[in-house]
Protein backbone atom coordinates (compact mmCIF):
# COMPACT_ATOMS: atom_id res chain seq x y z
CA UNK A 1 0.00 0.00 0.00
CA UNK A 2 1.26 3.47 -0.90
CA UNK A 3 1.16 6.23 1.74
CA UNK A 4 1.27 10.01 1.48
CA UNK A 5 0.39 13.19 3.37
CA UNK A 6 -1.96 14.62 0.76
CA UNK A 7 -3.77 12.54 -1.83
CA UNK A 8 -5.02 14.60 -4.77
CA UNK A 9 -7.76 13.22 -7.03
CA UNK A 10 -7.20 14.89 -10.37
CA UNK A 11 -3.93 15.82 -12.07
CA UNK A 12 -5.24 18.85 -13.95
CA UNK A 13 -3.78 22.35 -13.54
CA UNK A 14 -5.33 22.94 -10.10
CA UNK A 15 -4.25 19.52 -8.84
CA UNK A 16 -0.70 20.16 -10.05
CA UNK A 17 -0.53 23.60 -8.47
CA UNK A 18 -1.78 22.08 -5.22
CA UNK A 19 1.42 20.00 -5.20
CA UNK A 20 3.50 23.19 -5.36
CA UNK A 21 1.67 24.92 -2.53
CA UNK A 22 1.72 21.76 -0.40
CA UNK A 23 5.39 21.28 -1.15
CA UNK A 24 6.18 24.68 0.29
CA UNK A 25 4.81 23.32 3.58
CA UNK A 26 6.80 20.09 3.18
CA UNK A 27 3.67 18.02 2.55
CA UNK A 28 4.22 15.03 0.29
CA UNK A 29 1.60 14.55 -2.44
CA UNK A 30 0.30 11.66 -4.51
CA UNK A 31 -2.00 12.32 -7.47
CA UNK A 32 -4.45 9.88 -9.04
CA UNK A 33 -6.17 10.49 -12.37
CA UNK A 34 -8.26 8.39 -14.73
CA UNK A 35 -6.42 9.90 -17.71
CA UNK A 36 -3.13 8.41 -18.93
CA UNK A 37 -1.15 11.65 -18.49
CA UNK A 38 -1.24 14.74 -16.24
CA UNK A 39 -3.08 17.81 -17.45
CA UNK A 40 -6.78 17.06 -17.16
CA UNK A 41 -8.97 18.83 -19.71
CA UNK A 42 -6.05 20.96 -20.86
CA UNK A 43 -4.21 17.89 -22.11
CA UNK A 44 -7.18 15.73 -23.06
CA UNK A 45 -9.56 18.21 -24.69
CA UNK A 46 -7.71 21.30 -25.94
CA UNK A 47 -3.90 21.02 -25.64
CA UNK A 48 -3.26 23.44 -28.49
CA UNK A 49 -5.74 26.14 -27.49
CA UNK A 50 -4.46 29.38 -25.97
CA UNK A 51 -5.39 30.45 -22.42
CA UNK A 52 -5.51 34.18 -21.68
CA UNK A 53 -6.19 34.54 -17.94
CA UNK A 54 -3.01 33.13 -16.36
CA UNK A 55 -1.12 35.92 -14.56
CA UNK A 56 2.12 36.86 -16.28
CA UNK A 57 1.15 35.18 -19.56
CA UNK A 58 -0.75 37.31 -22.10
CA UNK A 59 -1.34 33.99 -23.87
CA UNK A 60 -0.14 30.45 -23.20
CA UNK A 61 -1.03 27.17 -24.87
CA UNK A 62 -2.84 24.73 -22.59
CA UNK A 63 -0.15 22.08 -23.08
CA UNK A 64 2.62 24.59 -22.30
CA UNK A 65 0.89 25.58 -19.06
CA UNK A 66 0.85 21.92 -17.98
CA UNK A 67 4.52 21.54 -18.93
CA UNK A 68 5.36 24.58 -16.80
CA UNK A 69 3.35 23.31 -13.84
CA UNK A 70 5.07 19.91 -14.06
CA UNK A 71 8.45 21.66 -14.06
CA UNK A 72 7.40 23.80 -11.10
CA UNK A 73 6.55 20.80 -8.91
CA UNK A 74 9.64 18.72 -9.75
CA UNK A 75 11.52 19.72 -6.57
CA UNK A 76 8.73 18.20 -4.44
CA UNK A 77 8.83 14.75 -6.10
CA UNK A 78 5.10 13.95 -6.21
CA UNK A 79 3.95 10.44 -7.08
CA UNK A 80 1.38 9.71 -9.79
CA UNK A 81 -1.13 6.92 -10.32
CA UNK A 82 -2.50 7.40 -13.84
CA UNK A 83 -5.11 5.59 -15.95
CA UNK A 84 -6.92 4.63 -12.74
CA UNK A 85 -10.19 5.95 -11.31
CA UNK A 86 -10.73 6.75 -7.63
CA UNK A 87 -13.31 4.15 -6.67
CA UNK A 88 -13.72 3.34 -2.97
CA UNK A 89 -12.92 5.47 0.08
CA UNK A 90 -12.57 4.18 3.63
CA UNK A 91 -12.08 6.41 6.66
CA UNK A 92 -9.99 4.89 9.45
CA UNK A 93 -10.43 5.33 13.20
CA UNK A 94 -7.39 7.64 13.35
CA UNK A 95 -8.99 10.01 10.79
CA UNK A 96 -6.84 8.91 7.87
CA UNK A 97 -8.22 7.56 4.60
CA UNK A 98 -7.56 4.61 2.34
CA UNK A 99 -8.53 5.11 -1.28
CA UNK A 100 -8.85 2.12 -3.60
CA UNK A 101 -8.77 2.58 -7.37
CA UNK A 102 -10.74 0.64 -9.96
CA UNK A 103 -7.59 -1.40 -10.57
CA UNK A 104 -7.06 -2.24 -6.91
CA UNK A 105 -4.30 0.26 -6.11
CA UNK A 106 -4.56 1.43 -2.50
CA UNK A 107 -3.25 4.74 -1.20
CA UNK A 108 -3.33 5.83 2.45
CA UNK A 109 -3.40 9.54 3.23
CA UNK A 110 -3.88 12.00 6.08
CA UNK A 111 -5.95 14.39 3.98
CA UNK A 112 -7.77 14.05 0.67
CA UNK A 113 -8.16 16.77 -1.96
CA UNK A 114 -10.64 16.43 -4.80
CA UNK A 115 -9.37 18.51 -7.73
CA UNK A 116 -11.15 16.53 -10.42
CA UNK A 117 -12.31 19.45 -12.55
CA UNK A 118 -15.83 18.68 -13.69
CA UNK A 119 -15.36 15.01 -12.80
CA UNK A 120 -15.11 12.18 -15.32
CA UNK A 121 -16.10 12.83 -18.91
CA UNK A 122 -17.76 11.00 -21.72
CA UNK A 123 -18.40 12.39 -25.20
CA UNK A 124 -21.84 13.51 -26.30
CA UNK A 125 -22.35 10.91 -29.03
CA UNK A 126 -24.80 11.48 -31.87
CA UNK A 127 -27.54 8.79 -31.99
CA UNK A 128 -26.01 6.72 -34.79
CA UNK A 129 -26.26 2.94 -34.35
CA UNK A 130 -22.77 2.00 -35.56
CA UNK A 131 -20.86 5.05 -34.33
CA UNK A 132 -18.77 3.01 -31.87
CA UNK A 133 -17.34 1.02 -34.79
CA UNK A 134 -15.51 4.10 -36.05
CA UNK A 135 -14.37 5.79 -32.84
CA UNK A 136 -10.60 6.39 -33.17
CA UNK A 137 -10.96 5.07 -36.72
CA UNK A 138 -11.97 8.35 -38.27
CA UNK A 139 -14.35 9.69 -35.62
CA UNK A 140 -12.77 11.91 -32.97
CA UNK A 141 -14.65 13.80 -30.26
CA UNK A 142 -11.73 16.05 -29.33
CA UNK A 143 -8.78 17.42 -31.27
CA UNK A 144 -5.56 16.38 -29.53
CA UNK A 145 -3.06 16.76 -32.37
CA UNK A 146 -4.06 19.01 -35.27
CA UNK A 147 -1.27 17.69 -37.51
CA UNK A 148 -3.15 14.41 -37.69
CA UNK A 149 -5.56 16.08 -40.12
CA UNK A 150 -2.99 17.68 -42.42
CA UNK A 151 -3.89 17.10 -46.03
CA UNK A 152 -7.01 15.12 -45.08
CA UNK A 153 -10.72 15.55 -45.73
CA UNK A 154 -12.45 16.59 -42.51
CA UNK A 155 -16.10 17.10 -41.55
CA UNK A 156 -16.83 19.05 -38.36
CA UNK A 157 -20.23 19.05 -36.64
CA UNK A 158 -21.35 21.50 -33.96
CA UNK A 159 -22.37 25.09 -33.47
CA UNK A 160 -20.37 26.18 -30.42
CA UNK A 161 -16.96 27.76 -29.94
CA UNK A 162 -15.04 24.49 -30.18
CA UNK A 163 -16.54 23.59 -33.56
CA UNK A 164 -16.05 27.14 -34.86
CA UNK A 165 -12.47 27.45 -33.58
CA UNK A 166 -11.35 24.13 -35.05
CA UNK A 167 -13.07 24.86 -38.36
CA UNK A 168 -11.08 28.08 -38.61
CA UNK A 169 -7.83 26.43 -37.54
CA UNK A 170 -8.08 23.28 -39.65
CA UNK A 171 -9.00 25.25 -42.76
CA UNK A 172 -5.25 25.94 -43.06
CA UNK A 173 -4.27 22.35 -42.23
CA UNK A 174 -6.73 19.95 -43.86
CA UNK A 175 -7.17 19.45 -47.59
CA UNK A 176 -10.90 20.03 -47.22
CA UNK A 177 -13.10 21.15 -44.34
CA UNK A 178 -16.87 20.78 -44.28
CA UNK A 179 -18.80 22.21 -41.34
CA UNK A 180 -22.25 20.81 -40.62
CA UNK A 181 -24.65 22.46 -38.16
CA UNK A 182 -28.24 21.55 -37.39
CA UNK A 183 -29.36 25.19 -37.21
CA UNK A 184 -28.77 28.33 -39.27
CA UNK A 185 -27.40 30.24 -36.26
CA UNK A 186 -24.45 29.55 -33.98
CA UNK A 187 -23.80 29.67 -30.21
CA UNK A 188 -20.18 30.80 -30.43
CA UNK A 189 -18.47 34.18 -30.39
CA UNK A 190 -19.74 36.51 -33.09
CA UNK A 191 -16.22 37.11 -34.40
CA UNK A 192 -15.69 33.38 -34.92
CA UNK A 193 -19.09 33.00 -36.55
CA UNK A 194 -18.28 35.81 -38.99
CA UNK A 195 -14.92 34.24 -39.85
CA UNK A 196 -16.57 30.91 -40.66
CA UNK A 197 -19.23 32.61 -42.79
CA UNK A 198 -16.57 34.61 -44.65
CA UNK A 199 -14.49 31.46 -45.25
CA UNK A 200 -17.55 29.68 -46.62
CA UNK A 201 -18.38 32.57 -48.96
CA UNK A 202 -14.79 32.66 -50.23
CA UNK A 203 -14.80 28.89 -50.82
CA UNK A 204 -12.12 28.10 -48.26
CA UNK A 205 -14.52 25.75 -46.43
CA UNK A 206 -17.93 24.29 -47.16
CA UNK A 207 -20.72 25.20 -44.73
CA UNK A 208 -23.87 23.09 -44.52
CA UNK A 209 -26.51 24.41 -42.12
CA UNK A 210 -29.93 23.12 -41.09
CA UNK A 211 -28.55 19.60 -41.42
CA UNK A 212 -26.83 16.89 -39.40
CA UNK A 213 -24.92 13.68 -39.90
CA UNK A 214 -27.25 10.69 -39.65
CA UNK A 215 -25.01 7.85 -40.82
CA UNK A 216 -21.38 6.74 -41.06
CA UNK A 217 -19.74 4.05 -43.16
CA UNK A 218 -16.48 2.47 -44.18
CA UNK A 219 -14.55 -0.79 -44.22
CA UNK A 220 -12.89 -0.72 -40.79
CA UNK A 221 -12.00 2.96 -41.28
CA UNK A 222 -14.37 5.88 -41.81
CA UNK A 223 -14.71 6.72 -45.49
CA UNK A 224 -18.12 8.35 -45.89
CA UNK A 225 -20.95 9.98 -43.95
CA UNK A 226 -24.60 10.59 -44.70
CA UNK A 227 -25.95 14.09 -44.17
CA UNK A 228 -29.66 14.76 -43.81
CA UNK A 229 -31.07 18.25 -44.31
CA UNK A 230 -33.96 19.47 -42.16
CA UNK A 231 -35.97 19.57 -45.38
CA UNK A 232 -35.64 15.76 -45.63
CA UNK A 233 -33.00 15.64 -48.37
CA UNK A 234 -30.14 13.17 -47.74
CA UNK A 235 -26.79 12.79 -49.47
CA UNK A 236 -23.42 11.11 -48.89
CA UNK A 237 -19.99 12.71 -48.91
CA UNK A 238 -16.56 11.10 -48.73
CA UNK A 239 -14.37 12.04 -45.79
CA UNK A 240 -11.45 10.66 -43.81
CA UNK A 241 -12.41 12.22 -40.48
CA UNK A 242 -15.59 13.31 -38.76
CA UNK A 243 -15.32 15.49 -35.67
CA UNK A 244 -18.68 15.68 -33.82
CA UNK A 245 -17.70 18.48 -31.44
CA UNK A 246 -20.80 18.52 -29.27
CA UNK A 247 -18.85 18.68 -26.04
CA UNK A 248 -18.31 16.29 -23.17
CA UNK A 249 -20.77 15.31 -20.45
CA UNK A 250 -19.33 15.43 -16.93
CA UNK A 251 -20.27 13.05 -14.15
CA UNK A 252 -18.86 12.60 -10.64
CA UNK A 253 -18.59 8.83 -10.83
CA UNK A 254 -17.90 6.97 -7.54
CA UNK A 255 -17.13 10.26 -5.72
CA UNK A 256 -20.89 10.88 -5.63
CA UNK A 257 -21.24 7.92 -3.23
CA UNK A 258 -18.81 9.22 -0.59
CA UNK A 259 -21.34 11.11 1.53
CA UNK A 260 -20.33 14.58 0.38
CA UNK A 261 -22.84 17.43 0.20
CA UNK A 262 -23.56 17.95 -3.49
CA UNK A 263 -25.35 20.54 -5.59
CA UNK A 264 -25.84 20.07 -9.33
CA UNK A 265 -22.96 17.58 -9.61
CA UNK A 266 -20.65 19.92 -7.68
CA UNK A 267 -19.24 19.55 -4.15
CA UNK A 268 -20.27 22.18 -1.61
CA UNK A 269 -17.35 23.64 0.36
CA UNK A 270 -16.57 26.11 3.13
CA UNK A 271 -14.65 29.01 1.60
CA UNK A 272 -12.56 29.42 4.77
CA UNK A 273 -10.42 26.45 3.68
CA UNK A 274 -12.44 24.72 0.91
CA UNK A 275 -13.26 21.83 3.21
CA UNK A 276 -16.28 19.62 2.59
CA UNK A 277 -18.80 18.32 5.12
CA UNK A 278 -16.52 15.29 5.66
CA UNK A 279 -13.56 16.26 7.90
CA UNK A 280 -10.28 15.71 6.11
CA UNK A 281 -11.73 15.97 2.60
CA UNK A 282 -11.32 19.17 0.59
CA UNK A 283 -12.44 20.18 -2.92
CA UNK A 284 -10.77 22.78 -5.14
CA UNK A 285 -11.21 23.88 -8.73
CA UNK A 286 -14.19 23.42 -11.02
CA UNK A 287 -15.62 20.52 -9.02
CA UNK A 288 -16.55 22.65 -5.99
CA UNK A 289 -19.41 25.09 -5.46
CA UNK A 290 -19.98 28.08 -3.18
CA UNK A 291 -21.65 31.51 -3.42
CA UNK A 292 -19.85 33.60 -6.03
CA UNK A 293 -17.97 30.65 -7.51
CA UNK A 294 -16.18 31.29 -10.82
CA UNK A 295 -14.95 28.26 -12.75
CA UNK A 296 -11.55 29.66 -13.70
CA UNK A 297 -8.11 28.06 -13.41
CA UNK A 298 -6.97 31.22 -11.60
CA UNK A 299 -9.65 30.76 -8.93
CA UNK A 300 -8.65 27.12 -8.48
CA UNK A 301 -5.05 28.21 -7.82
CA UNK A 302 -6.28 30.57 -5.10
CA UNK A 303 -8.45 27.86 -3.52
CA UNK A 304 -5.54 25.40 -3.46
CA UNK A 305 -3.30 27.96 -1.76
CA UNK A 306 -5.71 28.45 1.12
CA UNK A 307 -6.68 24.80 1.34
CA UNK A 308 -3.16 23.48 1.99
CA UNK A 309 -2.85 25.72 5.04
CA UNK A 310 -5.72 23.85 6.65
CA UNK A 311 -4.48 20.48 5.37
CA UNK A 312 -1.12 21.09 7.02
CA UNK A 313 -2.79 21.49 10.41
CA UNK A 314 -4.56 18.18 9.86
CA UNK A 315 -1.44 16.30 8.79
CA UNK A 316 0.74 17.84 11.52
CA UNK A 317 -1.63 18.92 14.33
CA UNK A 318 1.23 19.52 16.81
CA UNK A 319 3.62 21.23 14.42
CA UNK A 320 3.86 25.01 14.14
CA UNK A 321 3.43 26.27 10.61
CA UNK A 322 5.61 29.14 9.41
CA UNK A 323 4.37 31.08 6.43
CA UNK A 324 7.16 32.24 4.14
CA UNK A 325 7.31 34.25 0.95
CA UNK A 326 8.88 32.47 -2.03
CA UNK A 327 10.11 35.87 -3.24
CA UNK A 328 12.37 35.98 -0.16
CA UNK A 329 13.26 32.34 0.48
CA UNK A 330 12.85 30.75 -2.92
CA UNK A 331 11.65 27.18 -3.35
CA UNK A 332 15.00 25.76 -2.19
CA UNK A 333 14.57 27.61 1.10
CA UNK A 334 11.65 25.36 2.02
Amino acid sequence: MKETDLLIIGAGPVGLFTVFEAGLLKLHCHLIDVLPQPGGQLTEVYPKKPIYDIPGYPSILASDLIDNLMEQIKPFKPEFTLSERAEKLEKLDDGKFILTSNKGTQIKCSALVIAAGLGCFEPKRPPISNILDFEDKGIDYVVREPEKYRGKKVVISGGGDSALDWTIFLADVAAEVVMVHRRDSFRGHLDSVQKVVDMAESGKIKLITEAEVEGVGGNGQLSNITIKKNSGESFDINTEYWLPLYGLSPFLGPIAEWGLNLESKSILVNTFDYSTNVPGIYAVGDINEYPGKLKLILCGFHEATLMVQSAFARVYPNKKKQFKYTTVSGVDGF
